[in-house]
């Protein structure tokens, strides 16, 4: 690869980058071409672009974004790696656990992912950052909340009025009596 290839692979890797918030590091070399050609099938049903990429082109398009990625470079970029690109925080790792369910493939290594310019590393981060909630999510989880009490006091409103009614003409008998 000659320099102006590289500049221009770090370049679109820099802007993949920048469009991206949520990016996945994982190692495929242990899967055979077949299972590569199924893997890569998978993520584009799911909406994940899958790119195999060097790790010195992955660290050098990096380096040119505001987020310090040194431990990312030193601790995740080595081997072999492949990014998953998705829209959505916990899409690439609940992607990559129902790959390896329903194929039975569990050659796929988690390397590494920066969610929100924060830093993952390390397999056992997989399932946290399944189970992670993304932005609509949490936001129809707070309009849920926010909501919940006005419906309470509408509710409660609703259903005094007619006991509050029944009070005052048990009340206005009374007296008449």
């Amino acid at each position: 690869m000659t320099k102006v290839e590289k500049s221009v692979v770090i370049d679109a890797l820099t802007k993949k980058f920048q469009e991206y918030n949520y990016f996945y590091v994982t190692d495929t070399s242990a899967l055979t071409v077949d299972q590569i050609n199924k893997f890569r099938k998978f993520c584009h049903a799911k909406g994940v672009e899958y790119k195999v990429i060097k790790n010195t082109l992955i660290a050098k398009a990096l380096e040119s974004l505001a987020t310090d990625y040194t431990e990312f470079n030193t601790k995740v970029l080595k081997g072999a790696s492949g990014i998953l690109f998705a829209e959505t925080g916990n899409l690439p790792a609940k992607l990559l656990q129902e790959f390896k369910s329903t194929t039975n493939i569990d050659k796929i290594k988690f390397k590494g992912a920066s969610v929100d310019t924060a830093i993952f590393i390390g397999a056992d981060t997989l399932n946290a950052l399944a189970t992670l909630k993304s932005k609509n999510e949490l936001i129809g989880d707070i309009i849920g909340l926010l909501q919940s009490p006005a419906k309470n006091v509408i509710s409660g409103l609703l259903s005094g009025g007619n006991k509050l009614a029944g009070l005052v003409k048990t009340l206005q008998e009374r007296a008449a009596a």
